[in-house]
């Protein structure tokens, strides 16, 4: 029988110090084993998902014209409004649209050394007559889901045997989180309104929505639908984790297919540029755990352009960067490909 995506309440984070540990240990098993789960309890008020959606389908029941005021392509930073198909995964275009707001940083010289560092800068936003508060609604959005990420950062700690602060050092003045706002058109027939991927930072919150569509890839092999759950969260890990947990806990292959118009909200909880992907001494049972498991010991990261380019599949290094910072500039390089020339060469 396929594997099902399990639902994890997280009101214990909000309980007794046994009840978080208990919560800590559920959650590491999880994220060994699947790599998804669907949470519940959360914390965050009611109908506050209901509030961000409505400023989702405001915005992309414009016309393009008018979306064009956060045009992407004018942002060397990789901020704003994008069209369909613009984003490439796997060397595939995506059959969606979307925002992306990165964490709102000063912008540094263009030509400024690590290269990843140019990705630091300022966001693009709707003036309020066009979308009313659709910059102070997102930047709560941010405030509100980073700190739940860090709640959740700290019981993977715990499940792994740490300091429950273990990861906090690693969040400073250029941390790169990531809000993606998306509006998925229905998948035609042999495409994906996301190809199939691993995500690059820490952890992902997905506000899926009422629509069904996204799938995850299950350990043995089958892509598994991941369910609907009125007022909850997706979440999964991406690399960074798997990197830093020597393969402990494995960041799982997922996509979007979807029948019908679809929207939906992913943070993306990312620490500071350069943050190294230098593996955690962890308690031994976690190492003999991954030597005993060879879909562990052969988890692989997403390829550089130019290990895809040499024919290395789309999950198939067996190597990532250096740092976080590293990831990131490979994943723009990947994904958008024009952007990357235009601005930078």
């Amino acid at each position: 029988m396929p594997a099902r995506i399990p639902t994890i309440d997280l009101g214990p984070l909000r309980g007794t110090d046994g009840e978080r540990r208990a919560l800590a240990d559920e959650l590491t098993a999880v994220y060994h084993d699947i790599g998804f789960a669907v949470l519940v309890n959360h914390g965050l008020p009611a109908g506050y998902l209901d509030n961000v959606f409505a400023m989702m389908a405001e915005f992309f029941a414009l016309s393009d014209e008018q979306k064009l005021f956060i045009d992407k392509r004018e942002s060397r930073h990789f901020r704003g409004w994008e069209a369909v198909g613009t984003e490439f995964t796997n060397n595939r275009p995506d059959v969606r649209e979307q925002i992306d707001v990165w964490s709102e940083r000063p912008a540094l010289a263009a030509d400024v050394v690590p290269a990843y560092l140019r990705l630091l800068g300022p966001n693009q936003w709707m003036p309020d007559d066009v979308i009313a508060g659709q910059q102070a609604l997102t930047l709560d959005w941010f405030n509100r889901l980073g700190t739940l990420a860090d709640e959740i950062l700290s019981l993977f700690a715990l499940g792994l045997g740490l300091d429950a602060d273990h990861f906090c050092t690693a969040f400073d003045k250029n941390s790169m989180s990531l809000t993606k706002f998306i509006n998925y058109p229905p998948t035609p027939e042999g495409s994906a309104g996301v190809n199939a991927h691993h995500d690059t930072g820490f952890i992902t919150l997905l506000a899926a929505g009422p629509t069904p569509g996204l799938q995850v890839l299950d350990p043995a092999g089958d892509w598994i639908d991941v369910p609907v759950v009125p007022d909850s969260f997706v979440l999964n890990i991406g690399e960074m984790l798997q990197a830093m947990t020597g393969n402990y806990l494995v960041a799982t292959a997922h996509r979007v297919i979807t029948s019908e118009p679809r929207m939906s909200s992913a943070y993306f909880h990312g620490p500071s540029l350069d943050t190294a992907l230098d593996p955690i001494r962890l308690d031994q049972r976690f190492v003999d755990a991954v030597e005993a498991s060879e879909r562990h010991r052969a988890a692989g990261f997403m390829a550089t352009k130019e290990q895809t380019d040499a024919g290395v599949g789309d999950m198939g290094s067996a190597s990532h960067t250096d740092t976080y910072g590293d990831q990131l500039w490979n994943y723009f390089a990947r994904s958008y490909p024009d952007m990357m020339q235009r601005h930078y060469g």
